[in-house]
């Protein structure tokens, strides 16, 4: 059996651990089950599992960062301000680290000039060569273009 300051008991009864574990207002845990004997441990058990909570949350936080979509929005035919902005939105993304997803949207008969809306993917992914790679081919999905940029080793900084 081990205290709470993690110094051990030595081998003791399960009735006296926790006989021990009330009067000190703590939790006996066992820690270790396929020991022979089996370790235990006093613990506040509440506060074991806030504390392994916490761990758990700032792993998901530092994992997230590098790997996150953002996406960008394009029309076939929008002005040259608005796409201008995109661009340089999307090229603050990738900066930082993140993946980008072009999406050229179609609205009712701009569907029938698709080659409008490959020209303006070209156009962004030109642009934004300097500091993206392609992931992924542009593909279909109902009235959506798709194309998946990754941001390449070589930064440039503005």
């Amino acid at each position: 059996m081990i205290d709470e300051k993690g110094e051990q008991l030595g081998v003791m009864p399960t009735a006296e651990a926790l006989f021990m574990a009330r009067q000190k207002g703590l939790d006996l845990v066992e820690v270790a089950e396929t020991a022979k004997p089996p370790v235990c441990k006093l613990i506040d058990f509440q506060k074991f599992r806030y504390q392994e909570q916490k761990k758990d949350s700032a792993g998901r936080k530092k994992g997230k960062g590098s790997s996150e979509m953002k996406e960008i929005r394009l029309t076939p035919f929008m002005g040259q301000k608005d796409y201008e902005v995109r661009v340089k939105r999307a090229r603050e993304f990738l900066s930082k680290g993140h993946r980008v997803k072009l999406v050229v949207k179609f609205f009712g008969r701009q569907i029938t000039r698709k080659e409008f809306g490959y020209k303006q993917l070209e156009n962004a992914v030109k642009e934004l060569s300097d500091i993206a790679k392609i992931e992924a081919e542009s593909k279909w999905q109902g009235r959506l273009l798709f194309q998946t940029l990754k941001p390449s080793g070589n930064k440039k900084e503005e």
